[in-house]
């Protein structure tokens, strides 16, 4: 469940790669309260501001299976989603394409995923739900889904990409970049 720090509409810290909360397979959410909510404000304005497309609770140290998307980045309110609990049930088809991470931040990977996806969920008025993705919809989906079960874009890479994606990261930190 939610930890029990108060949350606010504020805007939250997120979490890098190498952070313990971001290799572990979150929880699944029982009960949707006020708290729950909040977080979702905090993270909404937290993907904006980072200009991110998505965002799942692990980012910022919340271990829930939660994530958020707009792939408008705040230009239409109506591209906003929550997703609680999601379960990918069918997917299909290949691509290869660049992804950054919010939380892996300067780094750029090419990572394979899935160009269609069936998707069970719980939406922010508490309804499950299933619809279908494709493309890039469906790649953001898988990322955030990814985050919800302990995985980052440097997880999904050839052994090779990863040490040097480490390498570059270790990099950014002596340099404070990171």
């Amino acid at each position: 469940m939610v930890s029990e720090i108060t949350m606010s509409t504020e805007l939250l810290e997120i979490c890098k790669y190498g952070e313990s909360v971001l290799a572990q397979r979150a929880s699944e959410i029982t009960t949707m309260d006020e708290r729950l909510l909040n977080l979702v404000e905090s993270m909404r304005l937290t993907m904006y501001q980072a200009n991110g497309v998505g965002l799942a609770a692990p980012q910022v140290g919340e271990s829930i299976r939660l994530f958020i998307y707009d792939m408008s980045v705040g230009e239409n309110p109506t591209d906003f989603h929550v997703y609680f609990n999601p379960v990918i049930l069918e997917s299909d088809g290949s691509d290869t394409d660049e992804e950054g991470c919010l939380s892996v931040p300067g780094v750029s990977l090419g990572v394979e995923r899935k160009t269609r996806l069936l998707l069970r969920a719980v939406n922010i008025d508490g309804k499950e739900f299933e619809k279908e993705y494709h493309d890039y919809e469906a790649r953001i989906l898988q990322h955030e889904i990814d985050h919800l079960d302990g995985r980052v874009i440097v997880d999904r890479v050839s052994p090779l990409k990863r040490r040097l994606a480490r390498r570059e990261i270790t990099r950014m930190k002596q340099n404070g970049s990171w």
